[in-house]
């Protein structure tokens, strides 16, 4: 399964879902669209999302393009770069293509994420 990962007015990035943490992306793919305010922490954007889930085999480090969800803030995080997380997450899958979007992404960004059509 493949999401549409879309910067308001600055473009969009495909993201594949693994399953590293099976429960936690079909819970999170089951509610979308969903969109949120982009924030920065070193090299990773996330943004609130109304999805409340728990630990399932959570992960203490990242590795650039992983695409994640951090329960104890609701969020959904996108590590572009070679930061680790906060604390821990569940993984739930890679961006694929366009990674350097994110480069570009700042505080208060709009940021929707959609199934991607056809997948």
């Amino acid at each position: 399964m493949k999401i549409e990962i879309e910067i308001d007015g600055k473009g969009k990035a495909i993201a594949e879902i693994d399953e590293r943490n099976p429960d936690t992306a079909g819970q999170i793919c089951k509610n979308l669209p969903l969109e949120g305010s982009a924030k920065i922490w070193q090299e990773e954007v996330y943004f609130e999302i109304p999805v409340n889930l728990m630990y399932e085999n959570k992960s203490s480090d990242s590795i650039k393009g992983d695409i994640s969800y951090w329960p104890p803030g609701n969020a959904f995080c996108i590590f572009y770069g070679d930061s680790q997380p906060y604390s821990d997450v569940n993984h739930i899958g890679s961006i694929i293509k366009n990674l350097k979007i994110f480069n570009t992404t700042t505080n208060g960004d709009k940021i929707i994420l959609r199934l991607l059509k056809g997948e």
